[in-house]
């Protein structure tokens, strides 16, 4: 009996230690949420890959490569830094071998993007709603506006 607790016990929590990995973007925010996007991710891939699709304009068979050898939130991390940096997906996946030991951090610095940058604020603003229905913050050119607004928004 003491053996089946222990092998259960063994059992759940390698799973939760699986469960989880580190981006090492240098945000810790954006890590949690990057695992909250790639667990959802796995529990309906074929509805992730659609978003993918239909989000980024890249193929299929680009999506499952990416897959191949990332994480379903770093395929994302992928398609959010070729759109907000007008790159094509291989500069990213270049980036992304030469970088991947160093983390998310180490890539976006690679490709040009400051920590607290707008870039970089656009890019966790965007991974922080790529899981809602379309609502959210950002906007599809990941440029702020540096707070020289006319004031704020009315809901």
């Amino acid at each position: 009996m003491k053996i089946l607790l222990t092998l259960s016990l063994v059992a759940f929590m390698s799973f939760g230690t699986f469960a989880q990995v580190n981006f090492r973007t240098g945000d810790a925010s954006l890590d949690t949420e990057l695992n909250e996007i790639n667990n959802d991710a796995k529990s309906d891939l074929s509805a992730f890959k659609d978003r993918l699709l239909s989000e980024h304009n890249l193929s299929g068979g680009v999506v499952d490569d990416l897959l191949e050898i990332m994480q379903p939130a770093e395929v994302l991390l992928s398609g959010r830094l070729k759109d907000i940096l007008g790159i094509e997906i291989d500069v990213v996946v270049g980036s992304y071998e030469r970088n991947k030991d160093k983390g998310w951090g180490a890539i976006a610095k690679d490709l040009g993007i400051k920590p607290g940058s707008a870039e970089f604020h656009a890019l966790k603003g965007k991974s922080k709603n790529s899981n809602a229905s379309g609502k959210g913050k950002g906007n599809s050119t990941g440029k702020g506006n540096s707070g020289k607004g006319k004031g704020k928004a009315k809901s």
